[in-house]
This record gives C-alpha cells, sequence and structure tokens, in this order.
C-alpha cells in the first residue's frame, strides 16, 4: 500500500484528497477543502484575478505541506475548468508551483469528465447499472454516461454554479422574479446545448442495458455534497452517511424554493449549509434541478467520490487500473 496526494484547484475551491493505494483499492486518509473562489470577477475578461490567485496559492501551500506531513510518496495537483479558459492562466501555474513545488495540470474537459466517472465507478454499487454521471463544478458540468469501466458519452459543458451565479446576478433576499429568471436560463442551455447530444446517448444507453429500467442519475461534487448534508441537516457527516444520499426531484425543488426564499444570512444559518457556500448554492441546486426536469430523472443519487479518486489512481499505476476499483470509507469527516 502507498500513499498518495492530490490537490484539486477549481473554479470555486481549493480540495486535498491523501490516500493509501493498494492495487485497485482506496483507503482515503484526509480530505480538506478551502473555499478561494478563483472564479470570481473572471467571466467578464476570462482573466483570473490577483486576489483569488493569491489565495489559491495559499491554500495549496497549505494542503502540500499536510500531504508531505502525512507520508505522501506522490503530489500531484490538478486544476479544472477557470484554469482552463484563463487568458492568464500561467500566473496562477506559477504562483502555485512557488508556493507548493509542484506545477499544476490543467486538466481537459474530456479528461475531467472521465476521471469524475472513473472516480464514482470506485462504487461497486454503481458500476452494475448505466449511470449518468454530473459533476457540477464553479464553471462547468461534466456529463458521463456509462456502465462499469465502459464511457459512451462524455462532455463538459460551460455551466457551472460560479458562472451562473455571476452571469445571473440577484438581490438579497432574491425576488421571485430572479429565480425565474435564473430557472429560464437554465432551461433554455439545457435544451439548446445539451438535450441534442445527450438524449441520443441516453436513449442509446437503455437499448444497451434492455434489463435496467432507466439510467441512474448519479451527482458527485460539491454542491450534490452539501446537498446530501442539508438533507441529513448535518453540520459535518462521516462519508457513509452522505455517500448513497438520495433526493427526488421534489425534494430537489424543495431546497431550491427554500434557499431562493432567504437571505445569505438566513442561509448560512440553515443546519448542513457550509457558510462560505451559501451563495453559490442558490444556482448549484438550480442546476440540478433544471437537469432533472429536462431529462426526466426523478431521483438524484449523491456520491462522494470522483476526481480526485481516479487522480490518486492513476498516481499509484500510471494509468487507471483495468479492474473495478473499491474504496474504503474514510476515517475522517468529509467537509
Amino acid at each position: 500500500m502507498t500513499r498518495h496526494a492530490v490537490i484539486d484547484i477549481g473554479t470555486n475551491s481549493v480540495k486535498l484528497l491523501v490516500a493509501d493505494v493498494a492495487g485497485a483499492r482506496v483507503v482515503p486518509v484526509l480530505e480538506d477543502a478551502r473555499q478561494t473562489r478563483l472564479g470570481r470577477g473572471f467571466y467578464q475578461t476570462h482573466r483570473l484575478q490577483p486576489q483569488p490567485i493569491a489565495q489559491t496559492a495559499r491554500a495549496a501551500r497549505l494542503f502540500a505541506a499536510q500531504a508531505r506531513k502525512l507520508g505522501a510518496t506522490t503530489l500531484r495537483v490538478i486544476a479544472t475548468s477557470a484554469a482552463r479558459e484563463a487568458r492568464n492562466a500561467d500566473e496562477l501555474i506559477r504562483a502555485v508551483q512557488r508556493a507548493c513545488g509542484v506545477r499544476p495540470e490543467i486538466l481537459s474537459g474530456s479528461r475531467e469528465a472521465e476521471w469524475a466517472f472513473r472516480g464514482a465507478m470506485t462504487d461497486p454499487r454503481l458500476a452494475r447499472e448505466p449511470v449518468l454521471l454530473l459533476d457540477v463544478g464553479g464553471g462547468s458540468t461534466e456529463f458521463i454516461l456509462g456502465c462499469g469501466r465502459a464511457i459512451h458519452f462524455r462532455h463538459s459543458y460551460p455551466l457551472g454554479a460560479v458562472r451562473l451565479l455571476e452571469q445571473q446576478p440577484h438581490s438579497d433576499p432574491p425576488r421571485p422574479e430572479e429565480l425565474a429568471a435564473c430557472r429560464a436560463v437554465l432551461r433554455a442551455f439545457l435544451r439548446e446545448r445539451v438535450h441534442p447530444e445527450l438524449q441520443p446517448a441516453l436513449d442509446r444507453e437503455r437499448r444497451r442495458h434492455p434489463q435496467h429500467h432507466a439510467v441512474r442519475l448519479v451527482g458527485v461534487g460539491g454542491t450534490a455534497t452539501v446537498l446530501a448534508r442539508l438533507e441529513h441537516g448535518l453540520d459535518r457527516s462521516p462519508r457513509e452517511t452522505l455517500e448513497g444520499t438520495r433526493l427526488s426531484l421534489r425534494r430537489v425543488r424543495q431546497w431550491s424554493e427554500r434557499l431562493w426564499s432567504v437571505s445569505l444570512a438566513q442561509r448560512r444559518r440553515i443546519r448542513g449549509m457550509p457558510p462560505e457556500r451559501a451563495d453559490v448554492m442558490l444556482t448549484g441546486v438550480l442546476i440540478y434541478e433544471a437537469i432533472m426536469e429536462v431529462f426526466g430523472f426523478r431521483q438524484l443519487r449523491v456520491s462522494t467520490r470522483g476526481l480526485r479518486f481516479a487522480a490518486v489512481l492513476e498516481a499509484a499505476h500510471g494509468a487507471l487500473p483495468s479492474a473495478s476499483p473499491t474504496v474504503q470509507p474514510a476515517s475522517g469527516l468529509t467537509r
């Protein structure tokens, strides 16, 4: 068993996973996150701003020190949507490399999607049936459709919680017409950009697996995890509590209505809501609601695994294992 670490630089937050890997088995040792909002003020100019870059570099320095203290034999740093689109991504790369001694890898949308799927499929309960995996991030959403280790559709779309929050400003508390406008923008995007590509793939997947009644919708990433925390009413909870949480479309709508009906200060006090995510959850939950409505999904299942699990597996093996891997529950708490 060898110990590996990955620092994941997203549009909204920087996350750390330190895990022990033996063959296809992954045992999380430490998980942590810091919100640095790298995408703050980004979508007007497509330039990363100095303050979020500095905050991101500080988080990377802290996480690198934690990983080394825990004896990680490898440390990789990956960056996703905001870094992928930034005109000045080199400034972020230099700042992070100076801070932690590792040059960040900027993942393509296709690779990010594949890793998210591979990481989620470490749950053997998901590996036996067709799945549409959604990774709703700050700047993009990855749609990955497949079964087991076979991926039949993957695409990264410029649809993210931070991006939408900046493009659809709202009052505090939000007004009903602002909620209606944001919903309309989401549905239009999904019907015009996503539906023509994804719906035929969903139809083919259902024909490919006639023994299954439906394709299961699975959400990974921060928004899905916070939804699970809200549903359980727990400020912090073990991975095994959040893993596999199921929310009906009705419950997702109820959370949308509740979050959009109160002020930012009130959202921060809701049990299970990380205070630093109380603003971005407005748009994050609407993205899930809109996807469920447009594509006819009645239930969302939450997975606490994804991109970072695939990253440590690849670090350990040089490539993702051919066998379906398994993950043991973390001994610590998820954030």
